[in-house]
């Protein structure tokens, strides 16, 4: 393959589904800059400590503290006059290179903000110098499997103002080999859950991913709520479809530390306490109970001990995700697989800030028979790579939020692109 070098690096301040700034970064290629890549970078409302540094300029005046023109000068100015001349089709020296010139473990300097927008956009203008699509040109002729979509169609926590403390509620279909089909199951149970909760004169607002936010008298409701949607649906639960739940419990955590209960799990939203051994025996019973294929976050980023009891007790038939407690570090999912603390990891870019660490993160736990799935945030943007990610590493699962909203709905149009190429 010949030489391609960068020409320029363009990046902006623009707005996420959330109405928040995040950057958007566009790299140049070809004498007349006739070729070109582009990324948007999301952002996380409920994100993880040991998370790559998001770079915000803080200033009270600006989108109440929120903007990125320190991340975006940083890529204008810095990173472009380093990267100009680079060979673009060398993807892990770029990273590298962006690694080293910011210079911390966490990215602070530079903001892994800026970092992954550069990072994506090279990878997306070598492919499109190739003619080819981002997930062959990641993954080669191996890239050739779709995920399963794991749809959060019934938000709490932090995604929502409802009195839900769990974070999300999902469906996981899989009626078929195909993502089409398994697609439209998903539409088909969302707008029945709807129906469910107008029926019983529930609100049917959404949250930040587009799944339904009302006041229900506890979790259960909402899983038997979505229970009752699948069945009106025409599907099965179980056998064509299953619930998987994102608890994001360092939430729960640090709520109980506010009110003087250190080492318990608060769900703040409805006054209910539990400690460790409790919260065990809650999600055991919740899997007795329900048809719960994947349990997310059930525990706090640094609970490595509960992580294992769970995933030892019930790692056999349900995925206990590290989001959180992996944040999609190298270094971190060392220590899980040594500490058996989970059976599946949620991969998300910008936790780690470049495509080569995120890529090998993935490879580290394909090769330790851990379940990957992709993830989107909860602050999206139009930008569809993880969904070519998916496909380009094999990823079984990817979360995109419910079938609503442009911002979610373009990672799934995507693959539904993919499948008919």
């Amino acid at each position: 393959m010949e030489k391609m070098l960068l020409k320029r690096l363009i990046a902006l301040q623009v707005l996420d589904s959330r109405g928040n700034p995040t950057v958007f970064v566009e790299a140049r290629a070809g004498e007349m800059e006739e070729f070109c890549g582009r990324s948007f970078v999301p952002s996380g409302a409920s994100t993880g400590t040991f998370e790559a540094f998001e770079l915000r300029d803080n200033d009270e005046k600006m989108y109440n503290g929120k903007s990125v023109l320190k991340a975006v000068e940083n890529i204008n100015t810095y990173i472009n006059n380093k990267l100009v001349g680079v060979n673009i089709y060398e993807q892990s020296k770029i990273d590298n290179m962006l690694i080293n010139l910011d210079g911390t473990p966490s990215k602070r300097n530079l903001g892994a903000n800026a970092i992954l927008g550069v990072s994506l956009a090279i990878a997306n203008l070598a492919a499109n110098t190739l003619n080819m699509p981002l997930y062959k040109y990641i993954g080669g002729i191996n890239a050739n499997t779709l995920p399963i979509p794991m749809m959060n169609i019934l938000n709490g926590g932090r995604h929502s103002n409802n009195n839900l403390s769990i974070q999300e509620f999902m469906i996981v279909p899989n009626v078929s080999n195909e993502f089409s089909d398994n697609l439209r199951a998903g539409a088909e149970i969302y707008h029945s859950l709807k129906k469910v909760l107008k029926e019983n004169g529930y609100y049917v607002g959404i949250g930040d991913e587009g799944g339904f936010a009302p006041n229900l008298k506890d979790e259960e409701e909402a899983i038997e709520a979505i229970l009752k949607a699948i069945e009106d649906a025409g599907y099965v639960a179980w056998k064509e479809v299953s619930i998987a739940l994102d608890v994001a419990a360092s939430e729960m955590y640090n709520e109980a530390k506010k009110i003087n209960e250190e080492g318990k799990y608060y769900f703040w939203k409805r006054e209910a306490l539990k400690t460790k051994e409790e919260f065990l025996q809650y999600y055991i019973n919740l899997i007795k109970k329900y048809p719960i294929s994947s349990i997310e976050d059930p525990f706090a980023e640094e609970d490595w001990e509960m992580f294992t009891a769970l995933t030892e007790k019930v790692g056999n038939k349900v995925k206990i995700v590290g989001d959180d407690l992996f944040v999609t570090n190298l270094e971190r999912l060392e220590k899980g697989i040594q500490r058996k603390a989970a059976n599946s990891i949620l991969i998300k870019p910008n936790q780690i800030g470049t495509l080569t660490e995120t890529l090998e993160t993935i490879k580290l736990a394909k090769s330790h028979g851990f379940e990957t799935i992709i993830s989107h945030r909860s602050g999206e943007t139009e930008d569809t790579s993880i969904a070519d990610i998916a496909v380009a590493t094999g990823c079984q699962k990817i979360k995109s939020g419910a079938p609503c909203r442009t911002d979610r709905v373009a990672k799934y149009n995507r693959l539904l692109y993919i499948e008919k190429l």
